[in-house]
């Protein structure tokens, strides 16, 4: 009987979202991270509420340290070493998701799709941090010396751990 070739499983991670720096923060919410196999993408999907209306920035940062609130997560993720930039740009950090738009209610739903945010290899996002930020990513052609490096998308006002989900 010949042998039938299995396809890896499909890996999920999953992200709560909590408010930055400050106890009395509203920001909340929870992320699914899952990895299609097939694709190469990994899908983010979920809910953060407790916004102010508008854009906010939205990144993979380094670390999954928490410990003096969202500011121990580090800078953005950046494993190749490349300039800040915008989701679509060739050359961006791998964190550098852009932003996310929450409604007159606070609420932003989240569901993007992204090639380098990878739940395993070299490059896995497992272990590491999703921050919003307070103010829009300008998506590095803001002209602010911050836009190369952050965005400018200021103060860090939620974030959550990526661990591992397991299949269901």
């Amino acid at each position: 009987m010949p042998a039938v070739a299995s396809s890896p499983p499909t890996l999920k991670g999953i992200a709560l979202i909590a408010g930055g720096d400050s106890e009395n923060s509203a920001v909340r919410g929870s992320l699914q991270f899952i990895q299609d196999n097939t694709t190469g993408f990994t899908h983010v999907i979920g809910k953060i509420t407790g916004l102010k209306p508008g854009p906010h920035g939205f990144h993979i940062h380094c670390y999954g340290d928490t410990t003096n609130g969202c500011n121990s997560t580090g800078p953005h993720f950046n494993p190749l070493n490349k300039a800040h930039g915008a989701p679509h740009d060739d050359q961006r950090h791998a964190g550098d998701l852009g932003n996310i738009f929450a409604n007159q209610d606070g609420m932003a739903e989240v569901n993007l799709k992204d090639l380098q945010i990878p739940l395993s290899g070299p490059n896995s996002i497992l272990g590491r941090a999703v921050v919003v930020h307070a103010d829009p990513d300008d998506l590095g052609r803001g002209g602010h010396e911050l836009s190369k490096s952050t965005g400018n998308a200021g103060a860090r006002i939620g974030c959550g751990i990526i661990g591992l989900r397991p299949a269901i």
